[in-house]
């Protein structure tokens, strides 16, 4: 009985050292392949029982892929060559009809992506990246975190664009003298850029005429909007009456409105029908030190902000360390359109691994939790970047040194036990 179990020992060590070797070869093969993790080989001994007639139990192989170990990360010139810094995965998948449950969503360490015939940014192998779309001003609206409803490839669209201009934001200083008594009561000019519906430059000229009483002050002014795409024609006039307090001097007491929009006191808006449509105008609310003031003797404009924008060509794409997806049009204009989260489970080593480099969730690893890059566990994105295997060649040879020797040491373990045998058979002869 002791003499079969030795050979079935010396057989489970050759089984066993056969394995390492196959984990060994599989690392030294991708030592070079970008985000690769490699297998790791442990032994463990089978105990058969012990009493008067010793059994050898022999030794088992199990293999681990270390995912949670992160490789050196390594500059490229692909602004879309994307690796991680620390923990956490990118969603991606093999089809573009995710949204739709045409495919599921896997994990990535990162990869060399770019945009393909379609649109999308993708692997050479097509291997689509995914993220949350964003709102048309550049926020991200709130996704839920626990599943992956919301994600959906990343495309671009490959035409001209431009954006049409919805809202102004304005903060403009008038002169509190003009208002005086005697005062030449001249009006001041401000035109305001706007682009309709065509990507097309348009403008509104706001005109403030002040209202100059026979005595005192009146802080009173009237505000007329014209626009240029209807060749001048008004599309607004408003009254603006500014305080004189000692606590709230020289911002909007109250806005008349002789023809336009309503104003509205609590978000301190007017909106008003330009050609290309409604425009809402935010010139500051009741009391409101931002937007239209009244002090000292000066006309000016501060700052004017709008949405929308001229058309122009995407010349390139960029994803910064927190996931956002900015693409850089060549009039000058930058917009965010999605934002890449970071993908967390529990137990990365209990990941499924695929090919590609990508991994699968499942009950081994836990459930996943999608977080923005930077937030929580996860690391943030780098991009210019690709993560390099986590192979050590070094420590891959001289594991092979060493199972090559055990394997050859089982096989002679298996050739002794057969000459002992084989003395057994002969005490009969």
């Amino acid at each position: 009985m002791s003499m079969s179990s030795s050979l079935n020992a010396g057989v489970s060590g050759l089984q066993s050292n056969s394995t390492q070797l196959s984990s060994i070869s599989e690392n030294i093969a991708n030592a070079s392949t970008y985000g690769y993790k490699r297998v790791e080989t442990s032994f463990d001994a089978m105990v058969m029982g012990s009493g008067s007639a010793y059994s050898a139990g022999g030794v088992a192989a199990t293999t681990m892929r270390l995912i949670d170990e992160a490789g050196a990360l390594v500059n490229t010139n692909n602004p879309t060559d994307l690796a991680i810094r620390g923990r956490g995965f990118m969603p991606v998948t093999w089809e573009p009809d995710f949204a739709a449950g045409g495919s599921e969503m896997l994990l990535s360490r990162g990869d060399s992506f770019r945009i393909n015939e379609d649109g999308y940014l993708a692997t050479e192998t097509g291997l689509l990246l995914m993220g949350w779309p964003a709102n048309e001003d550049g926020s991200v609206p709130n996704y839920p975190r626990d599943t992956s409803d919301g994600l959906e490839p990343i495309q671009f669209s490959l035409n001209l664009s431009g954006d049409p201009t919805t809202s102004v934001s304005m903060s403009l200083n008038l002169p509190a003298v003009d208002t005086e008594a005697g005062a030449s009561g001249e009006p001041h000019e401000l035109t305001v850029e706007y682009f309709d519906n065509l990507g097309r430059s348009q403008s509104i000229t706001l005109e403030f005429t002040p209202t100059v009483p026979a005595s005192g002050t009146s802080n009173e002014w009237t505000v007329v909007m014209s626009d240029s795409a209807q060749d001048g024609a008004m599309i607004g006039e408003y009254v603006i009456t500014f305080e004189d307090s000692r606590t709230a001097g020289g911002t909007i007491q109250s806005v008349t409105t002789v023809s336009g929009g309503t104003y509205d006191p609590a978000e301190g808006t007017v909106i008003v029908t330009a050609a290309s449509g409604p425009i809402e105008f935010d010139i500051g609310a009741i009391n409101d030190e931002f937007g239209l003031t009244q002090l000292s003797d000066s006309f000016a404009p501060i700052s004017i902000s709008k949405d929308g924008s001229p058309v122009g060509n995407m010349v390139s794409v960029e994803i910064d360390e927190n996931g956002l997806v900015n693409v850089l049009y060549d009039t000058g204009v930058t917009e965010t359109l999605y934002q890449v989260p970071l993908v967390n489970v529990a137990n990365p080593n209990g990941l499924v691994p695929l090919s590609q480099q990508t991994y699968r969730v499942n009950a081994t690893s836990g459930t996943f939790f999608l977080w923005d890059a930077g937030d929580g566990p996860t690391g943030t994105l780098a991009s210019y970047a690709r993560e390099e295997s986590n192979v050590d060649i070094a420590s891959e040879l001289t594991d092979m040194i060493q199972t090559q020797r055990a394997y050859s040491s089982n096989a002679k373990v298996i050739q002794t036990v057969d000459e002992m045998l084989q003395e057994t058979t002969n005490i009969k002869r």
